[in-house]
């Protein structure tokens, strides 16, 4: 995560957050019609995550390249039916390397015994993070990999590959401190699984100049170049809620009949990490229709509250969503935990009411 801490104070007015408050919140648009425009209600959300192991499933390994932490993983199912886990392993000096892990059942993992992607290039030096797997839409047939280039700064990069073990470098998808509203680190990318009106399309995170991490989108025509499709995040952070700080790209979103179903890892001024949602229009990925009101899951087991090392930077109390795969009818979830370990829950996608939507939706 590499999270850097605010010292700058925020405020808002009143009119400004009763306005976010409608953005979240079905009821709250029809009592306040001059406030808020009526709040768009999905009939399709994600249902409760179970946790399909009490303990994680990929963990630090001595003497390896991910003895201080293995974690954020991202994971896709390959052309033998078989899940493919690719995930931050960092070592005791603090640098991140991309490890493989393969799996028949989605829950047993075995690693290999070194990385498959480790910084090369200048803008590497100190690491490569998160990654965040999809299908290739540019070459049919290819994976793309987007993750953090870390030296310094962070920065927003693509690979791509034919075989998800050997990578080559695309692109630069968001230069750091490139300007606009994103001044500082680009971070997270989720590439939509469809092309819509012509384009190529990625939600990621950003820091304004306050030091906030809030969600932008990017836009290319030819699946290398990429630009800001806005002037402003499409999905900002709330004061007072679980996202006040932080509001970070999960894995690539699905798509649903309602629209583009995103999932999102957020942090509150305390810096704990719990898993939204965000739903945006499928014909314009920067028009928000729906988002969470509470956080679907948060961390709960031992492991995702404490750190595994003691020699490097890692934030406690964390649940970090970026892997998400679809496994009959259900969805198999994969999120890092305490910045150290890999976890794994399962949810489904279920058919909502109105009613469903207005209550507590805080899901072990």
């Amino acid at each position: 995560m590499n999270f850097k801490k605010s010292r700058a104070e925020f405020s808002v007015t009143v009119f400004s957050i009763l306005v976010l408050i409608g953005a979240c919140s079905p009821s709250f648009a029809a009592k306040h019609p001059k406030l808020a425009t009526p709040a768009f209600v999905p009939t399709e959300m994600f249902g409760e995550f179970k946790r399909l192991s009490d303990q994680p499933i990929l963990k630090p390994r001595k003497d390896r390249f991910d003895s201080a932490g293995a974690f954020n993983p991202s994971v896709v199912k390959n052309k033998d039916g078989k899940f493919v886990m690719l995930y931050r392993g960092q070592d005791n000096s603090g640098v991140s390397r991309i490890g493989y892990a393969i799996s028949d059942d989605g829950v047993k993992f075995e690693a290999d015994e070194h990385p498959i992607l480790a910084p090369k290039l200048a803008d590497e030096e100190k690491g490569i993070e998160d990654p965040r797997l999809s299908p290739s839409l540019v070459e049919v047939g290819k994976w793309d990999l987007t993750a953090t280039a870390y030296n310094t700064d962070a920065q927003l990069v693509l690979y791509r590959s034919s075989d998800l073990r050997n990578w080559d470098r695309v692109s630069t998808m968001m230069p750091a401190k490139k300007g606009a509203w994103n001044i500082n680190w680009t971070k997270s990318g989720a590439i939509v699984p469809e092309k819509i009106s012509g384009k190529y399309w990625a939600y990621y995170m950003g820091d304004d100049k306050n030091g906030r991490d809030q969600t932008g989108v990017i836009s290319s025509t030819d699946g290398a170049n990429w630009t800001d499709a806005t002037d402003q995040p499409v999905l900002k952070h709330r004061p007072g809620k679980f996202d006040s700080r932080v509001v970070e790209p999960g894995p690539a979103p699905i798509m649903t009949k309602d629209g583009i179903l995103l999932l999102y890892n957020g942090a509150d001024d305390g810096l704990t990490y719990k898993t939204g949602w965000a739903l945006f229009d499928r014909k314009d990925p920067t028009k928000l229709l729906a988002r969470c009101d509470k956080p679907i899951f948060v961390p709960e087991m031992k492991w995702e509250k404490k750190i595994a090392s003691k020699v490097v930077h890692q934030a406690p109390n964390v649940v970090f969503v970026e892997g998400l795969v679809k496994d009959g009818t259900r969805y198999l979830v994969y999120y890092g935990a305490a910045d150290s370990y890999v976890g794994v829950a399962e949810t489904r996608l279920e058919v909502v009411s109105n009613d469903r939507m207005k209550k507590k939706s805080h899901l072990k």
